[in-house]
């Protein structure tokens, strides 16, 4: 019945029984009956609804088997997770040397990096039933909601690996932070009874019992979770999905390019090289993005500079329409040669592309392209970085005599290597705990750090004053210049200034 239908009804019975008693009538009976009849309708509801889910449920297709060979990069944690895995395929094995089959594995690393792709290649792998749940599924403002749909999600696990004739069924938990977060001391919390009824649930499973459950959780906040769920004989096995390297992520292109027309020119391991620390469903959004261009420009195949446009997007987002005046297009101009300037200066060759066009929240930028992968930063290197992040606001500076609010987030970036610094104990400072040092002194420090470095980006910036000014009416004529394309412009006004 409709909503207005309900209300037209509302609104017509009690006019009928008042009419009926006006005639005389007996109305107690009818109003018994009508008691009776709408009882037993809100009694049966429920389980009509019930029957609906269960019968939209019998109607979704099971998705797609995974394999790991369809999953890019992660050969270190797809090993290791197949290691862990092995425990539950050579049982015989198992048995020989006395080992206790794994109850748990928990994959941390960033979002993105393919976790939970990892589980449903995990239950492909072991020819496992699989079961997803969200870990905000169990939270709810009603108390035990959350301990009974731990309960329902084993059980449901159990019954279809029955149903199916399979001997084993992967539990996979997305966002185990939610309800397996450290836990105060209080006994009547309802995230405290949900992780209760998890670990009752994870010591309940006897590993010789078939169907066998294997559970596989993801967080991006290890540190989050309660140790009691971190213990041996819960989660046995702890594996980092990190961010790809080089070869993993253009494993991972290659494996989304397949579907997609390329150009003959298209090289992948340069979208490798500037796509440094994006994660896998980043690099697939790239992919997409690209083909996305290639049907705007109406092209036959996706072409190095869809891609490129797709990196773009990616890192900064979508082309904006705004307007900006002559004076602030010139500002971002000095702002973004600066950045650029400084980088090629420290670093030769990393300057991927100078950009005026507003992309996202940002009026310009500058996209660097870092030759190799780097995980370890030496003094001299996190000095370089700071340096280049400050290039944008002394070129403001040096040209206008202040700075803007366009500097934000470059100061937010060169405060985050100092304090890197710091931690690192690569500072006056010395190796300390940051806990343990006054405010004061760390303020001292940091301003130290930064007064000296901004004194040394001037410094080489002003010797290039004249190259700031030939080249900004190119800029803005051109308004997107590539490496190449500024890097022989540098080497060319260079000459001149010199000459």
């Amino acid at each position: 019945m409709s909503k207005y239908g309900k209300e037209i009804l509302i609104g017509i019975v009690p006019v009928v029984l008042l009419f009926l008693a006006f005639l005389g009538l007996n109305i107690i009976p009818i109003l018994m009956v009508a008691i009776i009849a709408v009882s037993l309708l809100y009694v049966a509801r429920p389980k009509m609804n019930m029957d609906t889910k269960a019968d939209r449920t019998k109607n979704v297709r099971k998705p797609a088997p995974l394999s790991f060979d369809q999953i890019g990069g992660q050969d270190r944690a797809k090993h290791e997770l197949k290691e862990a895995l092995e425990f539950i395929i050579k049982q015989d094995d198992i048995k020989k040397f006395g080992i206790r089959p794994l109850k748990g594995i928990l994959l941390t690393g960033p979002p993105g990096t393919g976790k939970t792709l990892m589980a449903k290649a995990a239950a492909h792998y072991t020819n496992s039933v699989f079961v997803a749940a969200s870990g905000s599924e169990f939270v709810e403002m009603y108390v035990g909601v959350g301990a009974s749909r731990i309960r329902d999600l084993f059980k449901k696990a159990r019954t279809m690996a029955q149903k199916e004739n399979k001997e084993s069924a992967v539990v996979f938990i997305d966002e185990i932070d939610v309800i397996g977060g450290k836990r105060d001391g209080g006994q009547h919390r309802e995230y405290d009874q949900t992780l209760n009824q998890l670990l009752t649930e994870m010591d309940g499973i006897h590993t010789s019992d078939t169907p066998r459950i294997l559970i596989v959780a993801a967080t991006n906040r290890k540190e989050m979770l309660d140790p009691a769920l971190l213990r041996p004989g819960r989660f046995d096995r702890h594996i980092q999905v990190d961010l790809p390297d080089k070869k993993g992520r253009l494993h991972i292109l290659n494996i989304h390019a397949k579907n997609k027309p390329l150009a003959d020119e298209v090289n992948l391991e340069k979208i490798a090289e500037e796509s440094f620390q994006f994660s896998g469903a980043q690099l697939e959004s790239v992919m997409n993005e690209a083909a996305i261009y290639a049907m705007r420009d109406q092209a036959e195949k996706i072409e190095q500079r869809h891609l490129t446009l797709a990196i773009d997007k990616v890192m900064m987002g979508e082309k904006t329409d705004r307007e900006t005046s002559r004076e602030e297009r010139e500002r971002v101009a000095y702002h973004e040669l600066g950045h650029a300037i400084m980088a090629e200066v420290v670093k030769p060759g990393t300057v991927s592309q100078v950009s005026l066009s507003p992309r996202g929240p940002a009026l310009g930028f500058v996209r660097h392209n870092p030759q190799d992968d780097q995980y370890l930063y030496t003094k001299e290197y996190l000095e370089e970085r700071i340096m280049i992040a400050l290039g944008g606001a002394v070129a403001e500076e040096m040209f206008y005599g202040n700075r803007s609010t366009g500097s934000r987030n470059d100061f937010e970036q060169a405060l985050n290597l100092v304090k890197m610094m710091m931690d690192s104990g690569l500072t006056s400072l010395g190796i300390v705990d940051r806990e343990m040092v006054t405010k004061e002194e760390l303020m001292k420090a940091n301003a130290s750090i930064l007064d000296s470095l901004t004194a040394r980006t001037r410094e080489v910036l002003e010797s290039y004053r004249s190259v700031f000014i030939q080249s900004l009416g190119i800029l803005l004529k051109e308004e997107v210049l590539s490496g190449d394309q500024f890097r022989n412009l540098l080497a060319i006004l260079k000459q001149r200034s010199s000459a």
